[in-house]
């Protein structure tokens, strides 16, 4: 058990290269000793190179590369360097692995699945929530780049009549799960507490957001952000680059990286303390996301298991979307361009309308508090992916070099890359409504695809079926135009029977009962 905590703790400092740092203060210059010690730790590991231009730097450069240096094992990031270049070969590789579909034993599906059962788990998902046993990991580390917008992709305004954020369409669900919770089982105090995984550039700007419009009315102290991790970009003969003098290139370690990130920030010990036992995770671009499913909560608990997903109907055969299957007998993802035409376009035996693999991976998942509390027992088998880039970096002279081709690697870990840890008893899948429950942001306005104008019409449209199944009349003189039910009022379309019989002129917004 030493090695494997050693073997993390290795993990955990190269992955947090100074990201939590202050770095308002000046840093200050290492002493003679501290530099020598740090120099011959790089050119042991044949990484001495990212001291070349020390003796040009002052002295405050000279402490912040110091910083950025000092935590960073080298010796690792040249052996998850070489795993990833040259990934160690497996039994059989030879041979086409195995595809599956899951087995029914491991699924359901909202869209088919009996009402009593959904009505079951969702009422087991109140009463834990009532207990204060469900927590949200909140993967937001992404930038609004390919939307025009430098802020972080939380605070992007999709172009609702509301002017609400993604973050706080989130945080008015957690508010209204809180709510609902509380008064079905006579509780106060109800808490779902609220983890934010954001990056070096996303941190500040998040928790300056959420300040600024005080918490979304949720309780400052249940909202925890904490940082995922950086990995050193590496040329393509294994070197660590420099991205100035002073200043080593570095990237984010993917989503993967969340697990090193829940450890090495104390996520997971604030969990143990507040006594959760069921963890819902998920992406912060997608504007239907129902965060702490009750319904997802209540089926993955009787499950019994340790990793739950949420999946949607692939669309057609040629959709480019990862697939949830079993893959030699292991829960797995298998992306779309690694499964042949002749089994993305294979039908269920059962059913000849479906295809025979259609579990759409949309990054949502259920975790037990067990299986993550033993992320030091495996993580260090979770491998590094490459993807090769154009890194802007400096040449042998110390002159700033943008390449215009790739000239180095980005390492990244993939959240789903610990599923095949699993055996089939411990994962399980539901299938959901691509219309009530998954709408990506993921395009710039006006491309027509997982764009801000789909995401908006989106809710909309889920809001006009909302209010259309409680009884009253949508009318409007536009087919687009649709109803923005907010969270605070409706989590999944309950409640709204005050609107029986009546007449709403869409677009409208229903925010209040009145």
């Amino acid at each position: 058990m030493d090695a494997v905590k050693d073997l993390v703790n290795k993990a955990a400092s190269a992955l947090n290269l100074g990201g939590n740092q202050d770095t308002e203060a000046p840093a200050q210059p290492p002493s003679d000793a501290e530099f020598q010690e740090l120099k011959e730790k790089y050119e042991k590991a044949g990484q001495g190179q990212v001291l070349s231009f020390w003796d040009d730097l002052g002295p405050q450069e000279k402490g912040t590369l110091y910083q950025q240096l000092q935590p960073i094992d080298p010796e690792h990031i040249n052996k998850i360097t070489d795993r990833a270049l040259n990934p160690p070969k497996t039994e059989n590789e030879s041979e086409a692995p195995t595809l599956e579909p899951l087995p029914d034993s491991a699924t359901t599906s909202t869209i088919d699945s009996d009402e009593a059962n959904l009505h079951k788990w969702n009422e087991v998902g109140l009463k834990y929530i009532a207990d204060n046993q469900v927590g949200v990991v909140l993967m937001a580390g992404g930038q609004g780049t390919r939307l025009g917008s430098s802020a972080p992709k939380g605070c992007y305004n999709i172009g609702l009549d509301s002017q609400k954020s993604l973050f706080q369409l989130q945080a008015e669900r957690i508010l209204k799960l809180q709510h609902l919770a509380s008064n079905l089982h006579k509780k106060e105090d109800v808490v779902i507490p609220w983890y934010i995984m954001t990056s070096g550039p996303t941190r500040k700007p998040t928790q300056q957001f959420f300040e600024e419009h005080q918490y979304f009315g949720l309780n400052r102290n249940n909202v925890i952000f904490f940082e995922q991790g950086v990995l050193p970009c590496i040329s393509m003969d294994g070197k660590i680059l420099l991205e100035s003098k002073g200043k080593v290139a570095v990237a984010p370690d993917g989503n993967g990286g969340l697990y090193a990130a829940l450890v090495g920030s104390g996520i997971v010990q604030d969990m143990e303390k507040r006594g959760v036992k069921h963890i819902h995770a998920y992406c912060v671009d997608n504007c239907l996301v129902r965060v702490a499913d009750p319904t997802f909560i209540g089926f993955s608990a009787e499950q019994d298991v340790s990793i739950a997903t949420k999946v949607v109907r692939k669309r057609n055969a040629k959709e480019s979307v990862g697939l949830i299957l079993q893959k030699n007998g292991k829960p797995d993802v298998v992306e779309y361009s690694e499964i042949s035409t002749e089994l993305a376009e294979a039908k269920d035996p059962k059913d000849n309308n479906l295809l025979k693999f259609r579990a759409a991976n949309i990054v949502n998942h259920y975790y037990s508090f067990e299986f993550l509390r033993s992320i030091p027992e495996w993580s260090h088998r979770l491998p590094h992916h490459i993807a090769k880039k154009k890194i802007p970096t400096v040449d042998e002279k110390g002159n700033a070099f943008k390449p215009e081709k790739p000239n180095g690697i980005k390492l990244e870990q993939f959240v789903f890359d610990c599923f095949p840890f699993l055996s089939m008893d411990k994962f399980a899948c539901m299938e959901v409504k691509r219309e009530d429950e998954f709408s990506p942001l993921k395009n710039a306005p006006g491309t027509g695809e997982d764009d801000p104008e789909t995401s908006k019409q989106d809710i909309l449209q889920q809001g006009k079926r909302f209010v259309e199944a409680a009884g009253a009349t949508v009318t409007s003189e536009r087919t687009d135009a649709g109803v923005e039910v907010s969270p605070l009022i409706s989590y999944a379309g309950e409640g709204l029977d005050f609107l029986k019989g009546r007449e709403i002129k869409a677009p409208a917004v229903i925010e209040k009962k009145d």
